[in-house]
């Protein structure tokens, strides 16, 4: 296991301390937040904790029945205690990019049905300001062309649809997804979440502002526990 695998794990294990018996969870999706869901199920059969989750993704949904976490689905769960998910960036206000494991639509349901939200990382995922990374847009994949066409209006930089291999890469809900280059920067990012999600044709933007309660950030220093000031953790 390289170094930075390592502290992916770290991370998704430490984040678990914030779990307490009998909580419904919102179960991310991602190479950290794997490392969460694999100590839930230690929790459930281990310490006998009465825990359930609703899944962010496909790839979650079996991962969680393969390690016998009972689950729900969102339209059953009604309010979740906590949810746990990684993220592509966070800034200092807490506002994520999300989706680039194409589950955003998803995460940000389940996240918004939450009481709260915690992150996992490693410090890569650290930026003063968000933009580096490309914003993921899930868009209705008969409309892609013309929305990728309206979004490069307010885009400054490329507007890509996502592959895999020859193909376009489809999202659990049989949408497409564009990957955005609004970067090196975006000042404001409720404002772009906006203005995105009032083009037609679009699904969920992955931006998510004033969401995110707490991040739990591994470095080589050890773990970090970052709390909102005016967060619900």
């Amino acid at each position: 296991m390289g170094d930075v695998e390592i502290l992916k794990q770290q991370a998704g294990i430490a984040a678990c301390r914030f779990i307490k018996d009998g909580m419904a969870l919102g179960l991310g999706t991602g190479s950290t937040v794997r490392y969460s869901i694999i100590e839930i199920a230690r929790l459930i059969s281990e310490e006998g904790m009465d825990l359930t989750g609703v899944p962010t993704s496909e790839d979650t949904r079996s991962l969680s029945e393969e390690l016998g976490i009972p689950l729900l689905k969102i339209e059953d769960a009604g309010t979740l205690d906590l949810t746990i998910d990684g993220a592509d960036e966070f800034d200092c206000n807490f506002d994520l990019i999300k989706g680039g494991g194409g589950a955003l639509t998803r995460e940000k349901m389940v996240a918004l049905k939450s009481k709260s939200m915690v992150v996992v990382a490693d410090y890569t995922k650290k930026v003063e300001v968000l933009g580096a990374f490309d914003l993921p847009v899930e868009v209705d994949s008969d409309l892609w062309e013309a929305v990728r066409e309206d979004i490069s209006r307010i885009c400054p930089g490329q507007v890509n649809l996502r592959m895999k291999g020859s193909k376009p890469f489809e999202t659990d809900n049989q949408g497409f997804i564009l990957d955005c280059r609004f970067g090196p920067t975006i000042s404001d990012p409720k404002s772009l979440e906006i203005a995105i999600s009032d083009t037609p044709g679009v699904v969920e933007v992955g931006l998510f502002v004033g969401i995110c309660d707490a991040v739990i950030m591994a470095s080589n220093d050890g773990i970090e526990d970052l709390i909102k000031s005016e967060g619900r953790i």
